[in-house]
Protein backbone atom coordinates (compact mmCIF):
# COMPACT_ATOMS: atom_id res chain seq x y z
CA UNK A 1 0.00 0.00 0.00
CA UNK A 2 2.82 2.36 0.95
CA UNK A 3 4.66 1.56 -2.30
CA UNK A 4 1.49 2.28 -4.28
CA UNK A 5 1.10 5.69 -2.62
CA UNK A 6 4.74 6.51 -3.30
CA UNK A 7 4.34 5.51 -6.92
CA UNK A 8 1.22 7.68 -7.31
CA UNK A 9 3.03 10.60 -5.68
CA UNK A 10 6.01 10.11 -7.98
CA UNK A 11 3.78 10.08 -11.08
CA UNK A 12 1.92 13.17 -9.87
CA UNK A 13 5.15 15.11 -9.28
CA UNK A 14 6.50 14.03 -12.66
CA UNK A 15 3.37 15.19 -14.48
CA UNK A 16 3.32 18.46 -12.54
CA UNK A 17 6.92 19.18 -13.47
CA UNK A 18 6.24 18.28 -17.10
CA UNK A 19 3.18 20.58 -17.21
CA UNK A 20 5.13 23.46 -15.68
CA UNK A 21 7.96 23.01 -18.17
CA UNK A 22 5.57 22.96 -21.10
CA UNK A 23 3.40 25.87 -20.00
CA UNK A 24 4.00 29.10 -21.94
CA UNK A 25 6.05 31.87 -20.40
CA UNK A 26 4.20 34.76 -18.85
CA UNK A 27 2.83 36.96 -21.59
CA UNK A 28 4.34 40.38 -22.17
CA UNK A 29 1.41 42.83 -21.88
CA UNK A 30 3.07 45.33 -24.25
CA UNK A 31 3.09 42.70 -26.99
CA UNK A 32 -0.54 41.84 -26.35
CA UNK A 33 -1.82 45.35 -27.16
CA UNK A 34 -2.86 45.66 -30.79
CA UNK A 35 -3.80 49.34 -31.09
CA UNK A 36 -2.12 52.63 -30.12
CA UNK A 37 -3.10 54.58 -27.04
CA UNK A 38 -5.39 57.39 -28.17
CA UNK A 39 -3.81 60.13 -26.12
CA UNK A 40 -1.58 63.11 -26.77
CA UNK A 41 1.35 62.15 -28.98
CA UNK A 42 4.28 61.68 -26.62
CA UNK A 43 7.42 59.60 -26.30
CA UNK A 44 7.68 58.76 -22.61
CA UNK A 45 10.81 57.66 -20.78
CA UNK A 46 14.09 56.58 -22.35
CA UNK A 47 14.72 54.75 -25.59
CA UNK A 48 15.33 51.53 -23.64
CA UNK A 49 12.74 52.01 -20.89
CA UNK A 50 9.58 53.80 -21.89
CA UNK A 51 6.38 53.79 -23.89
CA UNK A 52 4.47 55.61 -26.61
CA UNK A 53 1.28 57.66 -26.44
CA UNK A 54 -0.58 58.71 -29.57
CA UNK A 55 1.51 56.52 -31.85
CA UNK A 56 0.84 56.15 -35.56
CA UNK A 57 1.13 53.18 -37.87
CA UNK A 58 3.49 53.62 -40.79
CA UNK A 59 1.53 52.60 -43.91
CA UNK A 60 2.84 49.22 -45.04
CA UNK A 61 3.82 50.62 -48.42
CA UNK A 62 4.57 54.13 -49.55
CA UNK A 63 6.66 56.05 -52.03
CA UNK A 64 10.16 54.64 -51.83
CA UNK A 65 9.66 52.05 -49.08
CA UNK A 66 8.01 48.78 -48.03
CA UNK A 67 7.46 47.52 -44.48
CA UNK A 68 8.88 44.03 -43.97
CA UNK A 69 7.67 41.39 -41.51
CA UNK A 70 4.37 43.25 -40.92
CA UNK A 71 2.89 40.34 -38.95
CA UNK A 72 5.17 41.33 -36.05
CA UNK A 73 3.05 44.48 -35.61
CA UNK A 74 6.12 46.61 -34.96
CA UNK A 75 5.49 49.38 -37.49
CA UNK A 76 4.19 52.01 -35.05
CA UNK A 77 6.07 55.14 -34.13
CA UNK A 78 5.81 58.66 -32.82
CA UNK A 79 4.32 60.83 -35.60
CA UNK A 80 7.77 62.41 -35.99
CA UNK A 81 9.22 59.00 -36.88
CA UNK A 82 6.44 58.21 -39.35
CA UNK A 83 7.00 61.59 -41.01
CA UNK A 84 10.78 61.08 -41.03
CA UNK A 85 10.64 57.66 -42.69
CA UNK A 86 8.19 58.87 -45.32
CA UNK A 87 10.39 61.90 -46.05
CA UNK A 88 13.58 59.82 -46.17
CA UNK A 89 12.09 57.29 -48.59
CA UNK A 90 10.90 60.00 -50.96
CA UNK A 91 14.35 61.61 -50.96
CA UNK A 92 16.22 58.37 -51.58
CA UNK A 93 13.77 57.52 -54.36
CA UNK A 94 14.66 60.81 -56.06
CA UNK A 95 18.33 59.80 -55.83
CA UNK A 96 17.48 56.66 -57.81
CA UNK A 97 17.51 54.15 -54.95
CA UNK A 98 15.16 51.19 -54.94
CA UNK A 99 12.59 50.87 -52.15
CA UNK A 100 13.87 50.99 -48.58
CA UNK A 101 12.98 47.98 -46.46
CA UNK A 102 11.64 49.30 -43.16
CA UNK A 103 11.82 46.77 -40.34
CA UNK A 104 11.04 47.19 -36.63
CA UNK A 105 10.00 50.58 -35.27
CA UNK A 106 7.93 50.07 -32.10
CA UNK A 107 4.85 48.22 -30.94
CA UNK A 108 1.51 50.09 -30.89
CA UNK A 109 2.12 51.55 -27.43
CA UNK A 110 5.87 51.11 -27.34
CA UNK A 111 7.20 49.27 -24.33
CA UNK A 112 9.69 46.46 -24.05
CA UNK A 113 9.98 43.43 -26.29
CA UNK A 114 10.28 39.93 -24.88
CA UNK A 115 13.31 39.50 -27.13
CA UNK A 116 14.98 41.18 -30.07
CA UNK A 117 15.42 44.76 -28.83
CA UNK A 118 16.24 46.58 -25.65
CA UNK A 119 15.42 49.96 -27.20
CA UNK A 120 12.63 50.74 -29.71
CA UNK A 121 10.35 51.49 -26.74
CA UNK A 122 9.27 55.10 -27.39
CA UNK A 123 8.53 55.16 -31.13
CA UNK A 124 11.77 57.02 -31.88
CA UNK A 125 13.90 54.09 -33.13
CA UNK A 126 13.63 52.38 -36.51
CA UNK A 127 15.61 49.70 -38.34
CA UNK A 128 16.22 50.07 -42.07
CA UNK A 129 17.75 47.10 -43.82
CA UNK A 130 20.80 47.61 -46.01
CA UNK A 131 19.26 45.68 -48.87
CA UNK A 132 16.81 47.31 -51.25
CA UNK A 133 13.60 46.14 -52.90
CA UNK A 134 13.69 46.77 -56.67
CA UNK A 135 10.00 45.90 -56.99
CA UNK A 136 6.95 45.19 -54.87
CA UNK A 137 7.71 42.18 -52.72
CA UNK A 138 5.33 39.26 -52.46
CA UNK A 139 3.59 38.53 -49.18
CA UNK A 140 6.00 35.68 -48.48
CA UNK A 141 9.05 37.81 -49.31
CA UNK A 142 7.82 40.58 -47.03
CA UNK A 143 7.44 38.17 -44.14
CA UNK A 144 10.71 36.32 -44.75
CA UNK A 145 13.11 38.75 -46.44
CA UNK A 146 16.75 37.86 -47.00
CA UNK A 147 19.21 39.98 -45.03
CA UNK A 148 22.37 41.07 -46.86
CA UNK A 149 25.36 41.67 -44.60
CA UNK A 150 27.90 44.30 -45.61
CA UNK A 151 30.56 43.01 -43.22
CA UNK A 152 32.81 39.96 -43.12
CA UNK A 153 32.42 39.53 -39.37
CA UNK A 154 35.16 36.94 -38.97
CA UNK A 155 37.78 39.12 -40.65
CA UNK A 156 36.42 42.52 -39.57
CA UNK A 157 36.31 43.71 -43.18
CA UNK A 158 33.84 45.17 -45.63
CA UNK A 159 32.18 42.80 -48.08
CA UNK A 160 33.11 44.77 -51.17
CA UNK A 161 30.82 42.74 -53.41
CA UNK A 162 27.80 43.76 -51.31
CA UNK A 163 28.70 47.45 -50.91
CA UNK A 164 27.09 49.87 -53.36
CA UNK A 165 27.26 53.62 -53.86
CA UNK A 166 23.57 53.63 -52.90
CA UNK A 167 24.54 52.70 -49.36
CA UNK A 168 26.67 55.82 -49.03
CA UNK A 169 23.79 57.93 -50.35
CA UNK A 170 21.37 56.34 -47.89
CA UNK A 171 23.59 57.01 -44.88
CA UNK A 172 24.29 60.61 -45.84
CA UNK A 173 20.67 61.47 -46.56
CA UNK A 174 19.41 59.68 -43.44
CA UNK A 175 21.92 61.30 -41.06
CA UNK A 176 21.64 64.80 -42.51
CA UNK A 177 18.09 65.35 -41.26
CA UNK A 178 18.07 67.63 -38.18
CA UNK A 179 15.69 65.45 -36.14
CA UNK A 180 18.14 62.51 -36.20
CA UNK A 181 20.08 61.99 -32.98
CA UNK A 182 22.11 58.90 -33.98
CA UNK A 183 22.41 56.19 -36.58
CA UNK A 184 23.96 52.95 -35.38
CA UNK A 185 26.03 50.87 -37.83
CA UNK A 186 28.72 48.22 -37.57
CA UNK A 187 32.16 49.82 -36.95
CA UNK A 188 33.44 48.53 -40.32
CA UNK A 189 30.65 50.43 -42.09
CA UNK A 190 31.53 53.58 -40.16
CA UNK A 191 35.17 53.15 -41.18
CA UNK A 192 34.13 52.78 -44.81
CA UNK A 193 32.16 56.02 -44.69
CA UNK A 194 35.05 57.80 -42.96
CA UNK A 195 37.45 56.80 -45.73
CA UNK A 196 35.27 58.41 -48.41
CA UNK A 197 35.69 61.99 -49.60
CA UNK A 198 32.81 64.22 -48.51
CA UNK A 199 32.41 67.95 -49.00
CA UNK A 200 30.43 68.11 -45.77
CA UNK A 201 31.45 65.67 -43.03
CA UNK A 202 29.26 67.05 -40.25
CA UNK A 203 26.65 64.32 -40.62
CA UNK A 204 29.28 61.62 -39.94
CA UNK A 205 29.19 62.65 -36.28
CA UNK A 206 25.74 61.10 -35.97
CA UNK A 207 26.81 57.75 -37.46
CA UNK A 208 27.82 55.75 -34.40
CA UNK A 209 29.61 52.36 -34.33
CA UNK A 210 27.76 49.54 -32.62
CA UNK A 211 27.98 45.78 -32.90
CA UNK A 212 25.27 43.83 -34.71
CA UNK A 213 24.33 46.48 -37.23
CA UNK A 214 25.94 44.91 -40.29
CA UNK A 215 22.79 44.16 -42.30
CA UNK A 216 20.66 47.08 -41.11
CA UNK A 217 21.05 50.57 -39.74
CA UNK A 218 19.29 51.77 -36.63
CA UNK A 219 17.96 55.33 -36.82
CA UNK A 220 17.21 57.16 -33.57
CA UNK A 221 15.39 60.49 -33.45
CA UNK A 222 15.69 63.23 -30.87
CA UNK A 223 13.01 63.70 -28.22
CA UNK A 224 10.13 65.58 -29.87
CA UNK A 225 8.79 68.92 -28.71
CA UNK A 226 5.92 68.36 -26.31
CA UNK A 227 7.30 65.07 -25.01
CA UNK A 228 8.25 66.51 -21.64
CA UNK A 229 8.89 63.10 -20.10
CA UNK A 230 11.12 61.88 -22.92
CA UNK A 231 14.70 61.22 -21.79
CA UNK A 232 17.28 62.05 -24.44
CA UNK A 233 20.87 60.88 -24.78
CA UNK A 234 23.84 63.16 -24.60
CA UNK A 235 24.88 64.47 -28.00
CA UNK A 236 27.67 62.51 -29.75
CA UNK A 237 31.20 63.82 -29.12
CA UNK A 238 32.40 66.69 -31.29
CA UNK A 239 34.04 65.85 -34.61
CA UNK A 240 33.26 63.24 -37.25
CA UNK A 241 34.04 60.25 -35.01
CA UNK A 242 36.60 58.90 -37.48
CA UNK A 243 39.69 59.01 -35.27
CA UNK A 244 40.93 57.17 -32.20
CA UNK A 245 37.40 56.47 -30.97
CA UNK A 246 36.61 54.45 -34.08
CA UNK A 247 39.97 52.67 -34.07
CA UNK A 248 39.24 51.51 -30.51
CA UNK A 249 36.47 49.27 -31.87
CA UNK A 250 38.90 47.16 -33.86
CA UNK A 251 39.49 43.64 -32.47
CA UNK A 252 42.35 43.33 -30.02
CA UNK A 253 44.96 40.55 -30.31
CA UNK A 254 44.07 37.65 -28.05
CA UNK A 255 46.60 36.81 -25.34
CA UNK A 256 46.17 33.05 -25.00
CA UNK A 257 48.31 33.01 -21.85
CA UNK A 258 45.63 34.84 -19.91
CA UNK A 259 42.66 32.98 -18.53
CA UNK A 260 39.24 34.44 -19.13
CA UNK A 261 37.19 35.04 -16.02
CA UNK A 262 33.47 35.44 -16.52
CA UNK A 263 31.04 36.73 -13.95
CA UNK A 264 27.28 36.66 -14.14
CA UNK A 265 25.55 39.93 -13.40
CA UNK A 266 22.02 40.02 -12.12
CA UNK A 267 19.82 41.88 -14.57
CA UNK A 268 18.47 45.06 -13.03
CA UNK A 269 14.69 45.43 -13.17
CA UNK A 270 13.79 48.69 -14.84
CA UNK A 271 10.83 50.64 -13.50
CA UNK A 272 8.92 52.41 -16.24
CA UNK A 273 7.65 55.99 -15.84
CA UNK A 274 4.27 56.16 -14.12
CA UNK A 275 2.54 57.46 -17.26
CA UNK A 276 3.28 54.14 -18.97
CA UNK A 277 0.83 52.33 -16.69
CA UNK A 278 -1.94 54.55 -18.05
CA UNK A 279 -0.77 54.04 -21.63
CA UNK A 280 -0.74 50.27 -21.21
CA UNK A 281 -4.03 49.77 -19.39
CA UNK A 282 -6.44 52.39 -20.70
Amino acid sequence: MKKDLLMILFIFMFLLGFWMAMSPAEANPWEEVQEPYLGVEQSIGSYANGCLSGGEALPLKGEGYQVIRPSRNRYYGHPNMVAYLSKLAKKTKRFGLDDLMIADISMPRGGNFTKGHSSHQTGLDADIWLSFAPESLTKDSLESPTAVSLVDLQNYALKRDNWMKEHAILFQVAASEPEVARIFVHPVIKETLCEMAWEDRNWLRKVRPWWGHHYHMHVRLQCPEGSLNCISQNAPPAGDGCGAELISWRPKPVDETKSVVTTSKKKRVKIKPGQCEVVLTQ
